[in-house]
């Protein structure tokens, strides 16, 4: 029913950042506000990253509708997107992170982050671990229970031995 220049054009401008809201649009241009909406996902999910329907859409699919919040992202996204930063020049990196909804802090923070975790892991001198001091207190009070539980299994080896030797108390009573 709209020709390909006419959807093209809607969703061209339901994804440029100073876009109208699709209320506004609709009734300016007569198309439901459902049609706006699966014309703009189709769009998205169609078109190849980079790629352009006409000349008059160029940045159609570098903003995904529903950005992915940074805090949603997997370490290996993040590694990906840190790698993939570092060889950008300022201005494609301008257009990589609005691509992908970030902001530079946030990619700073995660180079950060990774650079952090590739240093070794080093305990002041003087100083012991937390964890090394609870295994060294568990091993202590193992050491405690074992000479316990030894002793114990002496004392019944020695009263069975004294039994045998002896015999019951309770045998010198009957006879």
């Amino acid at each position: 029913m709209y020709s390909k220049a006419f959807r093209t054009l809607m969703v061209q401008k339901m994804t440029f950042p100073d876009r109208p809201n699709v209320e506004s649009l609709s009734a300016e241009v007569g198309v439901p506000q459902s049609t706006l909406y699966r014309w703009v996902s189709v769009a998205g999910k169609l078109i190849p990253h980079g790629d352009s329907v006409s000349p008059f859409v160029t940045d159609l699919t570098q903003r995904p509708l529903r950005m992915k919040r940074p805090q949603d992202w997997n370490a290996k996204e993040k590694l990906a997107a840190v790698l993939e930063a570092a060889s950008l020049s300022d201005e494609e990196l301008g257009a990589f992170l609005r691509s992908q909804g970030l902001h530079e802090a946030q990619l700073q923070q995660w180079r950060d982050q990774m650079l952090a975790g590739l240093e070794p892991m080093t305990v002041p001198r003087g100083k012991k671990a937390p964890e090394g001091k609870r295994v060294r207190e568990l091993e202590k009070e193992l050491r405690r229970k074992d000479k316990a539980l030894a002793e114990t299994a002496a004392l019944l080896v020695l009263k069975k031995k004294a039994q045998a030797i002896w015999g019951d108390e309770d045998d010198d009573m009957d006879s």
